[in-house]
Order: structure tokens, then C-alpha cells, then sequence
């Protein structure tokens, strides 16, 4: 081909790989005109019709509407400008895309029934600002009127998810499972209690370190010695982070505050305290947080052995 000559529809069609039928579709619609028609009433295109042919099917490729197209190749649109709004364009659907593989695959595997799948669904397609307002709801459920305790304001802070812009699939699903325990009513009423011990302790004693951290500490190494929390062996362990706590409140290590301690306990080792724990930490992208479960049990364990009557 030579830019002096004239090509049919045939020709074009095997020149450029598309079928007749095609290019005088783009031809009625104005996006491949013909530069003449022979004798008889054909069309004919020149070489420049090749390389609209090529741009257009490379862009219909890339999922662009026609009426785009033709403003493009009569450079009535910058491409890069037409190729930066369909790229954002193509984001958002994929993030759709990975928001729906990420609830059916929650709903394939947990078995939901048609209501919680419902739930999922509406969850997992809130705007950052619902997410928020969502979480927010939660923490001022959990920390209303107890923001006067300096340390809950970076705890809240520590128990924000920010589900990113891409998510990935895990995140996606561990968002919606953590969304749905923010919104029961039963784990809400858990972490109030929970912050208003700690509250109550941090309230006599000032900013010190929480019982949990301290029987954390102190019972960690127990564990890993594998010492028995009915033991003899146990009983300074015990006595020590039993101090901490009495110094806390100030009162007396005795059986009643063994028993509150083992309460409290209990309460901190409630297993959806740790299940929102893991789903943040996915959601956020942190290492996955230690468990305490064993610490915890072997505390009440100990406790509750040296307070039986």
C-alpha cells in the first residue's frame, strides 16, 4: 500500500485483520470514512483508514464506547486524558469486582443464609466515609464518656480499621466480619465493660500498666516453663501479679479480690475480643497480634484454685 492508492472494503479487511463487516460498521458511523467510492458505488479508504482501523480496535480492545473513540480519532479528545479517566474508570470496577469474589467467597464459606449475605454485601460496598461513621458509632459506644482516661485515646485509635483503597480479598472479608461484630450488641456491651475496669483501675492509680499487660508478664515464662497453675511452683507467680493488681485498687490481696481478678480476667479473654483483634490486623495489614487466650486461662486457672472454699 502506497498513499496514492485506494483500497475496497475487502482489501482493507484483510489488511487489517478485521472482517468487512466491522470496518462498514466504523464507516456508517462516521469513525472510518471513506476517502472515495469507485464507479459503481463502493467505498474506498486510503492508507490513513489502516491506522484508524488499528487505533480503534485497540481501543474498543481496552473496553472503550464508540462515541469516545470517534472524538479520539478526530482528535476532538486527548487520548492520554480519555485513557487516565478510563484507567480510573477500570479501577473502580475492579474494586467491585474484588468486593463481590470477596463476600461470595465469605458466603461459600461460611455457609450464610440469605439475609447474612445481604448484610455482607451492603458492609463490604460502604464509602470510606460510612466505614468510618460505622467504626466511630462502635468506639463511642465502647469509650463514651471514658475519653477523660488519657491512654483510650491511642487504644481507639489502635482498634481503627482502615481498609485500603485495593483491598485484597482477605481484607475485604475480614472488614465484613469485623463490621458485623461492631454492630452486635453483645460484643459491644463486652468491650464497655472491659474499658470501664480499666478505667476504674487507670482512675486511682493513673496512667500505670493494665493488669492485663502485668499478668501477661508475669505468666508468660510460666508457660513457656510449663509449670501447673495448680502448683506450688505457681503461687509466687500468682502473688506477684495479685501486688500489681492490689496496688492498683488500692485494697488487700484476698479471696474476694482473687475472684474479681479472676472475673475480669474472663471477661478480657472473651474469644471475639481476640477474633477483632486478628480481623483488624488483616484489615490494616499489621503482623498478626499474639495470642493472650493462654495467659488469660492459665490466670483464671490459678486463680480460681486459690479461691475455692
Amino acid at each position: 500500500m502506497d498513499g496514492d492508492t485506494l483500497y475496497s472494503i475487502g482489501e482493507l479487511a484483510r489488511r487489517t485483520g478485521l472482517t468487512v463487516k466491522t470496518i462498514r460498521f466504523y464507516s456508517d458511523r462516521g469513525i472510518v470514512a471513506p476517502a472515495d467510492r469507485s464507479p459503481a458505488g463502493y467505498r474506498l479508504y486510503d492508507i490513513d483508514a489502516v491506522a484508524r482501523l488499528d487505533l480503534v480496535r485497540t481501543l474498543r480492545e481496552l473496553g472503550l464506547d464508540l462515541p469516545t473513540i470517534r472524538k479520539v480519532v478526530d482528535r476532538e479528545l486527548s487520548l492520554p486524558e480519555v485513557a487516565a479517566a478510563h484507567a480510573e474508570a477500570l479501577a473502580v470496577q475492579i474494586r467491585v469486582l474484588g468486593l463481590r469474589r470477596a463476600v461470595l467467597t465469605a458466603v461459600a464459606e461460611r455457609g450464610s443464609t440469605p439475609e447474612e449475605t445481604e448484610l455482607m454485601h451492603r458492609l463490604a460496598q460502604l464509602s470510606e466515609d460510612e466505614r468510618r461513621r460505622l467504626i466511630g458509632d462502635f468506639l463511642d459506644a465502647v469509650f463514651g464518656g471514658l475519653d477523660a482516661v488519657p491512654a483510650f485515646a491511642g487504644v481507639m485509635r489502635s482498634m481503627t480499621p482502615e481498609l485500603p483503597d485495593n483491598p485484597k480479598v482477605e481484607q475485604v472479608q475480614a472488614w465484613v466480619e469485623l463490621a458485623e461484630m461492631s454492630l452486635d450488641p453483645g460484643f459491644r456491651a463486652v468491650v464497655r465493660r472491659m474499658a470501664e475496669d480499666q478505667a476504674a483501675e487507670q482512675a486511682r492509680m493513673g496512667p500505670r500498666r493494665d493488669i492485663a499487660a502485668a499478668v501477661r508478664d508475669q505468666v508468660g515464662p510460666a508457660l513457656t516453663a510449663g509449670i501447673d497453675p495448680a502448683s506450688p511452683q505457681a503461687d509466687p507467680i500468682v502473688a506477684a501479679f495479685m501486688a500489681h493488681y492490689a496496688h492498683l485498687l488500692g485494697r488487700p490481696d484476698d479471696v474476694e479480690l482473687r475472684r474479681r481478678l479472676a472475673t475480669r480476667l474472663e471477661s478480657v479473654n472473651d474469644p471475639r475480643r481476640e477474633r477483632y483483634l486478628q480481623l483488624l490486623a488483616v484489615v490494616n495489614g499489621w503482623s498478626a497480634p499474639e495470642s493472650l487466650a493462654p495467659v488469660f486461662e492459665w490466670s483464671v486457672q490459678a486463680l480460681r484454685v486459690r479461691t475455692r472454699q
